[in-house]
């Protein structure tokens, strides 16, 4: 096998990448990865420098990847170790750079670890990957390798070379087979039923109309709309809008209808935006913006609308995003979310495994008491048996 490090996703042909990507999954893509390098969104500036890692036969054909970044900061992983830098901090140790496979900005569980389909060991390879990230970190004298929101199949080769796993706890939507929409509130108690049919007719009443569609379809100029929409958003909560116009506009085209975008207007004029990504399977939501209050909006926006289209177009799964326990009532139930994290010092390590072995049972705890909350009549239990198990 040969394993080579990329300092650019362009480094490799888009076909040869994306031959390993699973479900046409949006994120992983090579026009998604390549088009946040090309537009300023990963790089230098924003402590995102990507070390991509590729392992080759000796055919030189690509055996596997996994997308990997240096990074300076901690900022849109959303798997939180803040006070893992501050502990080095106080002990005058250096804790980034530090190394990460995650998506940029995008909370969203996918394979890590990018096999090519047609190859007799696929294990040997993931193995052959994980190893080079460990020489490359050891090498380089970096503090620590965090895989951020794995498939379960990714945690094998990592705990086998002493990566500590980690839960976290998002709100997941399953397509039970609804026939539509209706079909899917009947499966709510009367109560939670009640209470969505409210906040659409809200909505309606308000005189607004929402449209979605692919973003290749959007205007010339609804584009910078809708980023203003996307940036609004971060001002108003202190945070970095880091995905530029420009971005979008490429993977509007590039993408094609993996790339979905609710449109709000009143009297014609566009007053909010929901933007979503596709896979084969499942609808992923990300980001959202207004231009005024009205009541129930975010709700239509950001979860009726994509729980509509996910029943219309078969799609089996809708994941809107980190946070928010009150997507419990409109349908979305908590499912568990992985990493694995490698620290290179002793001590640290053992007081973060300390720190693990007390916040898991705590997780745990925290989405089975949510489950309680479910707006389904009968008991519906998520895929991820994790959260009904023993501890």
């Amino acid at each position: 096998m040969g394993l080579e490090r990329l300092a650019s996703l362009t480094e490799i042909p888009a076909a040869d990448w994306n031959r390993l990507v699973p479900d046409h999954h949006p994120f992983l893509s090579h026009e998604f990865l390549s088009a946040l390098e090309r537009h300023g969104c990963v790089g230098e500036a924003t402590g995102w420098l990507p070390w991509h890692m590729v392992c080759r036969d000796p055919q030189g054909r690509l055996l596997g990847a996994a997308p990997l970044y240096l990074k300076f900061n901690s900022y849109g992983e959303f798997v939180f170790d803040w006070g893992w830098a501050e502990a080095y901090r106080r002990n005058r140790q250096p804790y980034y750079p530090k190394l990460v496979s995650a998506i940029p900005y995008t909370p969203s569980t996918s394979p890590r670890l990018l096999l090519a389909p047609d190859q007799p060991h696929p294990q040997d390879t993931a193995q052959a990957l994980v190893d080079f990230a460990l020489e490359e970190s050891r090498r380089h004298g970096l503090s620590s390798i965090h895989w951020l929101f794995p498939v379960p199949a990714d945690l094998a080769p990592l705990q086998a070379r002493g990566f500590l796993p980690r839960i976290g706890c998002q709100f997941h939507w399953r397509n039970r087979g609804y026939r539509d929409f209706q079909d899917f509130l009947d499966a709510f108690t009367a109560k939670r039923r009640k209470n969505i049919n409210r906040e659409r007719r809200l909505v309606r009443e308000a005189g607004l109309e929402l449209r979605m569609q692919s973003g290749a379809a959007l205007t010339e100029s609804q584009w910078p709309t809708v980023h203003q929409f996307y940036r609004s958003t971060f001002d108003r909560l202190g945070g970095v809008a880091t995905l530029t116009l420009p971005f979008f506009q490429e993977i509007a085209t590039t993408l094609g209808e993996r790339l979905q975008v609710v449109l709000a207007f009143a009297e014609g004029r566009e007053v909010a935006a929901a933007i979503c990504l596709r896979s084969d399977s499942t609808l992923y939501g990300r980001h959202w913006g207004c231009r005024a209050d009205y009541d129930s909006l975010h709700f239509e926006a950001c979860y009726y609308q994509g729980l509509d289209y996910c029943i219309q177009q078969g799609l089996q799964g809708f994941e809107p995003g980190a946070q928010g326990e009150h997507k419990i009532y409109r349908g979305f139930l908590p499912v568990f979310t992985h990493s694995a994290h490698w620290i290179a010092d002793p001590g640290f390590r053992r007081a973060i495994a300390d720190f693990l072995d007390r916040e898991t049972p705590a997780v745990r705890d925290y989405a089975r008491r949510l489950l309680h909350h479910s707006p389904y009549r009968d008991e519906v239990i998520p895929d991820d048996s994790a959260v009904a198990g023993p501890a």
